[in-house]
């Protein structure tokens, strides 16, 4: 027992010298081989199930290879392992001499502690947990198992397992005990998906068959730039350019230049610009003069003479004002004072949305206006006084400005000249506190918008 204890000493001392990576998907199998120590529990008391687990007095060996695992790699650090052993186990009621034969075969999940602490490069550790079969003196049971454990890998392929844990039964036909073991582990299998050799974790280009000096990546046209990094596969080129040739030499290789035989600027696809204003000049309808994208690079012109260019003009032939976007002006100040007094005289009836009596005329007069300036667009606002609830107010004030929009689609005027809304209380004209105050802010005001 003294030597398993030094064994275990110097399995610590070699984790801290290893230098290659856990078992993952280039190495998916693994084998291992080496002895094992089953540690009866003394009783079911913790402190004793401590000290049996510390202690080797109780300790079970047998001087040979007793246990032998194969093992398959999952994925995200998970893997399957599945392990048979063999022990001769000193007789428990007796002190005798005579030993009973021991024998177990499990399947564990194991799960590699560095994909949560990150790989250190020598040491891997994992923790397990999974069920087997487990017989003493033929009297056997399934068992759960579970415990700790790590590797330390000698190179690539070779490494030293320790692993501990402990197996519970439930039908008390095998007592509970430790299971530690001690023995080597071979791992193979690494992937080479395109079969050139080189194995995928160090094949730049896994999927596509290639040379060793590419890091397994092919070089099809003998460029020196690899197929994964090359823009022209077939076609030699320069490795500034990804691969691709240049023939202008204007730094845009030709794959990307729209003129490959003319020397330009990148910021231009490859094409030169002579008078600079953003239009190339196979582009250009006027090369030699500055002018704007939208009119083919050359200056927008003013048909009309109104100072406002064809661009901005809604009225490219007829001489207007900038306020109307270069079109006459849309309505007159007379007519929109009209259509202002013409609101001030619509009301309501107390509390409702419908006119009081007579003021369709008002309305008419307001319309015949609105006709005779059939571009011009209103706004419809409606107000009240503070008597009563603000969302009420909000409410009735909407009411009568649709009101007003209602029946001036009615009579003819296109709704999408019109748009009604209700403002409630927001900007009095007057006084709240008088009632002459409050019968100026119940109102309607109909605004010319465009």
């Amino acid at each position: 027992m003294k030597h398993l204890k030094l064994a275990v000493i110097a399995l610590f001392t070699l984790a801290t010298i290893g230098t290659v990576n856990a078992q993952d998907e280039n190495n998916p199998w693994a084998i291992g081989f080496g002895a094992n120590v089953v540690d009866i529990y003394g009783s079911n008391d913790f402190g004793t199930q401590v000290k049996d687990l510390l202690g080797n007095s109780d300790w079970n060996a047998l001087p040979s290879i007793s246990r032998i695992t194969g093992e398959k790699y999952l994925n995200k650090g998970f893997s399957l392992q599945v392990a048979g052993a063999l022990n001769k186990i000193q007789t428990l009621v007796t002190e005798d001499d005579s030993d009973l034969l021991y024998w177990s075969v499990d399947a564990i999940v194991k799960y590699d502690l560095n994909t949560l602490i990150g790989e250190t490069g020598w040491f891997d550790p994992y923790v397990y947990l999974g069920g087997g079969y487990t017989s003493i003196d033929s009297q056997g049971e399934g068992m759960l198992n579970g415990g700790v454990g790590f590797n330390t890998w000698f190179n690539e392929n070779l490494g030293l397992n320790f692993q501990t844990g402990t197996k519970k039964g439930f039908a008390d036909e095998v007592r509970s005990h430790y299971q530690t073991t001690l023995g080597l582990v071979i791992r193979f299998g690494g992937k080479d998906t395109d079969g050139d050799g080189v194995y995928d974790k160090d094949d730049a280009c896994p999927e596509v068959a290639g040379l060793k000096d590419f890091n397994g990546c092919p070089d099809a046209d003998g460029d020196g730039v690899k197929d994964s990094d090359d823009a022209c596969v077939n076609t030699p080129g320069l490795a500034a350019m990804n691969g691709c040739p240049d023939s202008d030499g204007d730094g845009v290789a030709d794959k990307d230049d729209m003129c490959p035989s003319e020397k330009g600027t990148k910021a231009n696809k490859g094409c030169p610009d002579t008078d600079g204003d953003g239009v190339v000049n196979k582009n250009d309808k006027c090369p030699t003069e500055a002018g704007a994208v939208a009119n083919g690079g050359c200056p927008w012109p003013d048909t009309d003479g109104d100072g406002i260019l064809d661009k901005d003009d809604k009225c490219v032939n007829v001489a207007g004002v900038a306020s109307e976007n270069g079109c006459p002006e849309v309505i007159s100040m007379k007519a929109k004072i009209g259509i202002d007094t013409f609101a001030k005289a619509i009301l309501f009836n107390t509390g409702r949305a419908s006119f009081k009596a007579g003021i369709t005329k008002q309305l008419d007069g307001m319309i015949s206006l609105m006709k005779e300036y059939p571009r011009a667009e209103f706004a419809i606002r409606g107000y009240t006084d503070n008597t009563g609830s603000k969302a009420l107010n909000l409410r009735l004030s909407d009411k009568r400005a649709n009101a007003v929009r209602d029946y001036l689609i009615k009579n003819g005027i296109d709704a999408s000249r019109l748009t009604a809304k209700g403002y409630g209380i927001e900007s009095p004209v007057a006084s709240n506190k008088t009632r002459a105050g409050r019968a100026q802010n119940r109102r309607v005001e109909v605004k010319v918008t465009n």
